[in-house]
């Protein structure tokens, strides 16, 4: 997930942030910033009492406007018109590991269909063993409480306790996409993200909608050319959040780094994203001339800069393109952060391509930024690890 994180956390002030930002022109080619002009946004508070460790706030997609808080312990907590449930909508605490700061309850998908079905997926860390789980759960007799029953989809066995993954989300062709790190270890020392026989250091792909315990699309780049039939992408690290544009179509990939260089990748299908061959842009092993025919390169990259223990950036946090309506000015713009740094970025892809652009700073949280959300409408939030959730609308 993060770089460390086991690093103190800062302790969350529960008031709003108000910053206002410069959004200055594209500082290298290829970059396309916001509209130059003075804006201002604020991080509303909504919750900063009553929360364990947040990673990732979501909705079912139901109308009912709830939002769904995944509390890295093993539970899933609903927030409804702004209150925080006592009691949580899925407890998971008793199946859940969480000996090392990566491992834990990482990731939450609702069914498309949810509100006929019911249907909802979950990516955690098993007790004992540290494998990774996806599995499908049910909503209950109430709307607010799930059942505790589970159909495993996949499990995953992880060398190291380190770098996870854990995002699970339902891509515009109803296919759910699965985010799998490299195994851990510094460097990727099995290569596993190069490996197509392993699951490890990819993004998968697959139909909960058919099979047992589910099916592969038929146009999974690896049906019929070797490897598993599974995998959608190749070469990642620890793709520790994603995130869809439906507007677009579009996958962005937010890739932890190893030393040096954190990473946005556009994915697609059959898609090579240079891990371990490449750190961003830059080879990592070999060194120097590492072959870099038919890798994908990053739309952008930006490095870690000073000690990540004194606020440095260390670890990017990927977030969403936009589409909301309360910020029109970021309206097609990725919106993403640095969980050492507690920065909020914000980043547009040029029509020629975004390859050796920086991000523009947007706010400068003081957070641990675990993860971002996103609500019905569209509207960005702003998870801090230490147990705050906040909205990001203008001033």
């Amino acid at each position: 997930m993060m770089q460390d994180l086991s690093i103190r956390l800062c302790a969350t002030v529960g008031i709003a942030i108000t910053l206002a930002v410069l959004m200055s022109p594209p500082v290298m080619a290829g970059a396309e910033s916001v509209p130059t002009q003075s804006l201002s946004f604020h991080l509303a508070p909504l919750v900063t009492a009553g929360l364990e460790r947040p990673l990732f706030l979501t909705h079912a997609g139901d109308a009912s406007r709830r939002l769904f808080v995944v509390e890295q312990p093993g539970a899933i907590r609903i927030i409804e018109q702004g209150v925080l449930r006592k009691a949580p909508f899925l407890d998971l605490r008793d199946r859940v590991l969480t000996d090392d700061p990566e491992r834990g309850l990482l990731g939450l998908a609702f069914h498309p269909d949810y509100r006929r079905n019911g249907r909802f997926f979950v990516n955690y860390t098993r007790q004992p063993d540290g494998a990774t789980v996806v599995a499908e759960y049910r909503r209950g007799g109430a709307p607010d409480v799930a059942s505790r029953k589970e159909r495993v989809l996949l499990v995953v066995s992880q060398p190291e306790s380190n770098h996870n993954g854990g995002m699970v989300a339902f891509g515009p062709d109803g296919y759910l996409y699965v985010g799998l790190g490299d195994g851990g270890g510094p460097g990727d020392p099995g290569n596993r993200g190069q490996n197509l026989n392993e699951l490890l250091g990819k993004i998968l792909r697959i139909d909960v909608d058919h099979g047992d315990p589910y099916a592969i699309p038929a146009d999974n780049p690896f049906v019929t050319e070797g490897g598993r039939p599974e995998i959608y992408a190749v070469g990642l690290r620890n793709p520790w959040r994603f995130s869809f544009d439906f507007h677009r179509a579009e996958l962005w990939v937010a890739d932890v780094g190893q030393y040096k260089w954190e990473e946005i990748d556009l994915v697609t299908r059959g898609g090579n994203y240079g891990w371990r061959l490449m750190e961003g842009f830059h080879c990592f092993n070999p060194a120097t001339a590492c072959p870099t025919e038919g890798l994908a390169l990053p739309v952008m990259e930006y490095r870690h800069d000073g000690d990540r223990r004194a606020g440095g950036r260390c670890s990017i946090i990927g977030g969403y393109v936009y589409r909301g309506l309360a910020m029109p000015a970021l309206r097609g713009a990725y919106l993403f952060g640095d969980y050492c740094s507690g920065e909020v970025f914000v980043f547009r892809q040029s029509d020629e391509g975004g390859q050796d652009a920086s991000p523009t700073v947007l706010l400068k949280t003081g957070f641990r930024i675990s993860s971002f959300g996103q609500d019905e409408e569209g509207e960005v939030y702003v998870l801090d690890h230490g147990g705050g959730i906040y909205r990001l609308i203008p001033r």
